[in-house]
């Protein structure tokens, strides 16, 4: 037998024992026959209290169950139409297994939001930081509603593009600039705009490495090089001018080199 089933059966003998033992209290005591049934129906309505009492307590517990198993079967149909997924699916089982596997799905597809929707914040903010220093377009996403995977995965792959494309124009900044710098001091030049001076000046973290900005730096890079090619080609025509001058005036060569220290 179960044993639930055995226990139920001790208790009804339990209460044939005591009743037969309050029979021979009445009887050994001389309670006439009217007051043993009093006595009796006192008895059975404190059992049968007691009894519907325990009853309608899991009778209550058995409603919680169902109420709870209604609305996790609701929380999850959201659940799984927000994170896109199939609709849920259970097995047979008891009413107690049933609420308890709801339950912790529930919780289980819950992480999965909050985690989504934290990798979303998290790859946000990083996409801000590098929009900010690029000066390109925010990625398009829903912010309303949770991230599919595929969205997370299209932004993670998104911001380390944008990492990448970082890295290489920080490297080109700091290449040109370095360049830049020798040149202005070659040719004895002062930034005069306000970009030259944020070249020159700006700490390399804070400098906007936008498109704009680059081609910008590699056009005054030019520039610079074209001024320093220009300043060569004529010194190399005064060059050849002084030694044509020195040819003609038949100038030895002992001055020409005390000339060409100076």
């Amino acid at each position: 037998a179960v044993p639930s089933e055995v226990l139920a059966n001790e208790a009804v003998s339990c209460l044939n024992r005591a009743m037969a033992a309050l029979r021979d209290i009445w009887e050994e005591i001389g309670i006439p026959e009217e007051q043993r049934l009093e006595r009796t129906d006192v008895v059975r309505k404190h059992i049968k209290s007691l009894l519907d009492m325990m009853v309608a307590e899991e009778e209550s517990l058995k409603e919680r169950l169902l109420k709870s198993i209604a609305l996790c079967r609701k929380e999850l149909d959201t659940l799984c139409r927000e994170l896109q997924l199939g609709p849920f699916e259970t097995e047979e089982s008891t009413i107690l297994q049933m609420e308890k596997n709801l339950r912790t799905c529930v919780e289980v597809l819950q992480k999965q939001k909050q985690d989504r929707k934290q990798e979303l914040k998290a790859l946000q903010e990083q996409d801000r930081a590098l929009c900010d220093i690029l000066c390109t377009a925010l990625f398009t996403i829903d912010t309303g509603s949770v991230p599919s995977l595929d969205d997370l995965d299209r932004y993670r792959r998104h911001v380390a593009s944008l990492n990448t494309l970082k890295e290489q124009r920080r490297e080109e900044f700091v290449s040109h600039k370095r360049q830049i710098i020798l040149l202005m001091e070659e040719l004895d030049h002062t930034p005069d705009t306000s970009f030259e001076q944020d070249v020159v000046c700006e700490d390399e973290e804070a400098f906007c490495l936008s498109e704009d900005n680059i081609m910008a730096l590699q056009n005054l890079l030019q520039q610079l090089e074209g001024r320093r090619a220009l300043n060569e080609a004529v010194c190399a025509e005064l060059r050849a001018r002084i030694l044509a001058l020195w040819e003609r005036l038949q100038i030895p060569q002992e001055q020409r080199d005390s000339s060409a220290v100076h």
